[in-house]
This record gives structure tokens, sequence and C-alpha cells, in this order.
């Protein structure tokens, strides 16, 4: 029942998800990020049971950290990043499948555009993108991201986009989803822009 945005633009990117933990008919929280920050100018969205949401967010971004370690700083570009994302979760395919959907986007100084999107499945199939949904949310909002998206998007329209799409969720599905939390990433790194409900007051 998760549900990741992800938007490119013109400087960089845009990821939103709803922030609702729960399983079967039981609602356990409504405040968690499901955001989790690879480096200083990367994230990914993760969708799917908390159990392989926190286990794969905490495995890769650990993973990159050490390779920042290991290599006198050097960070892997958002490309590689979404590679071996890609690479784990294939590899975890014959071991003990993590059940997860992933937006992974970072902001690189080399791309034309600043931001890069990549969209991955738990089956390890990976696809760049200039925008993407994840879960039911797709159904009702890829429509909306194909018709509103352009070249030309800034950074206030990009959350504009997204905004429009969570209401849409809202009006329409049958799951009510009433905390989101987004975050943007551009050549000052990782923040956190706005969120329904604060993932820190536990």
């Amino acid at each position: 029942m998760d549900t990741v945005f992800g938007v490119s633009y013109n400087g960089g990117v845009v990821l939103a998800t709803d922030q609702v933990n729960a399983r079967s008919i039981l609602m356990y929280q409504q405040n968690l990020d499901k955001i989790a920050e690879l480096s200083s100018h990367s994230a990914m969205g993760v969708s799917g049971p908390n159990c392989d949401l926190v286990n794969f967010s905490e495995y890769v971004s650990k993973n990159l950290a050490l390779y920042e370690l290991s290599n006198d700083g050097l960070r892997l570009s958002t490309h590689a990043q979404a590679n071996f994302c890609r690479g784990e979760l294939a590899k975890a395919l014959r071991k003990g499948p993590f059940q997860v959907n992933v937006i992974l986007g970072g902001y690189d100084d080399k791309t034309p555009t600043g931001g890069s999107l990549y969209v991955m499945d738990y089956m390890g199939s990976c696809v760049k993108a200039k925008y993407g949904a994840q879960g039911y949310a797709s159904n009702f909002c890829l429509s909306i991201m194909d018709r509103d998206w352009d070249e030309n998007l800034n950074e206030d329209a990009a959350v504009v986009l997204v905004e429009k799409c969570m209401k849409e969720l809202q009006m329409r599905f049958l799951i009510n989803q009433s905390n989101f939390i987004i975050k943007v990433i551009d050549k000052e790194g990782v923040r956190t822009l706005k969120f329904g409900a604060d993932p820190t007051d536990n």
C-alpha cells in the first residue's frame, strides 16, 4: 500500500513518499520516513514491508558510505549508485528477495540537468526516468505526471506536480494516506521540504 513519487527537474530531483507504516488492517505509525539518504547528494524512496524497507535502505546506504571511506572520499555517481542497488536486488532474488520497489534520485555536477532519477522494482529491473511512481499510486498519478512534466520544470513546479498527485490520491484512492514527506535533492544536497508528521517525533 506504500506510495513513492519521483520527479526530476532542471537542477535536481523531488522525492516523496507516504508516511504510513501499516500491515493488514493495522496502522502502526503515521510518521515514518521512507526516503533514505544515501550520500550528501542522493536518496531513495522505498516501498515494501517495513522489515525489508529498513533492511535494504540501511544495507545500501552503509555500503555506499564504506565505498566512500575506502576510496579517499570518492563518491559514486547517481548512475553508479542505481546500478549497485539494481545488482543487489537481482543478487538477492535467488537467496532471500527484498520485497521493495525503489525510486532513487541524486544530483551530479557532470549531468547536464543536474538531477537524475532511476526507477527499480524488486525483480532487479532498473530504468532511468524523468518521473515515476511506485505502488497503487501509479494507477492514479502517472497520467498527471505525463501531462504536466516538461523539460523546463523548476523546483517549485516539480513540488506542485507532486502535491497535485498527493491530492489526487487523497480524493480517489480507497486507502487513506494522510501524511506525506517531500525531499528535494539539488546542488545544496538533500533536504526535507515538508512533511505531514515529524519523522523524529517518536
